[in-house]
């Protein structure tokens, strides 16, 4: 699908359409998921976790008893996630977290590694998700499932896993402008398989909203 580096290539078909699309994509970006809800509900009082890839911040404020710190590498959406959260985020790539290793409780991480365009950059990930938990700390990680048949994308086990979605930007007064955003549809049973690449313990997994999400952890 690329002819580039999976930097160059993602640079261009994730992080600059962010940049470009981050105010109108945060306005779609309010309600929290109900099972990410809950597992931050579940965290003991005055916890410290992480988002990465926090986008607009919209999981920051669901737990007030957390502290949680996001990051995200569009510093468009960081900017978002500061004034309109008051969040304590930095930009920071998934892969270069700025973050001490076993520094935090717990960490999410949310519609982030289907964003990398190579399964060595999306194990590489979870494995520095779960550096960066204490021992036996969990980490959830939720990625666009391939199985939406349901859903008005309908892709289904038959469908390319590596595509690129369209992003319609409509402005009043102004031409519809299309971006194209590259994810990773993952099967089945895959996003489990990275875990244990990644070295990592798989505790929970199942599907929600159209996405394969598991919770892990650095030891069994």
């Amino acid at each position: 699908m690329q002819s580039s580096s999976p930097e160059a290539y993602e640079a261009t078909h994730v992080h600059s359409v962010y940049n470009a699309i981050a105010p109108h994509f945060s306005s779609t970006r309010h309600k929290p998921w109900p099972l990410i809800s809950s597992f931050l509900t579940s965290q003991a009082p005055g916890a410290v976790g992480l988002d990465v890839g926090c986008g607009n911040g919209k999981y920051l404020p669901v737990n007030p008893s957390l502290h949680i710190f996001g990051s995200d590498r569009s510093d468009a959406l960081v900017r978002l996630a500061r004034t309109e959260r008051n969040g304590e985020v930095v930009v920071a790539d998934a892969l270069s977290l700025p973050f001490r290793e076993r520094s935090v409780d717990f960490v999410i991480c949310i519609a982030v590694i289907h964003h990398l365009s190579t399964r060595e950059r999306r194990q590489e990930c979870i494995q520095a998700l779960l550096k960066c938990v204490h021992k036996g700390g969990r980490v959830l990680v939720y990625a666009w499932a391939l199985e939406q048949s349901s859903s008005r994308r309908g892709w289904d086990e038959g469908s390319e896993q590596d595509t690129l979605v369209p992003w319609v930007m409509r402005s009043k007064g102004k031409p519809d402008e299309t971006f194209q955003r590259y994810y990773h549809l993952y099967r089945q049973g895959e996003l489990e398989e990275d875990v244990v690449a990644a070295g990592g313990v798989v505790l929970e997994s199942g599907y929600e909203k159209d996405n394969w999400w598991v919770i892990c952890s650095n030891e069994a």
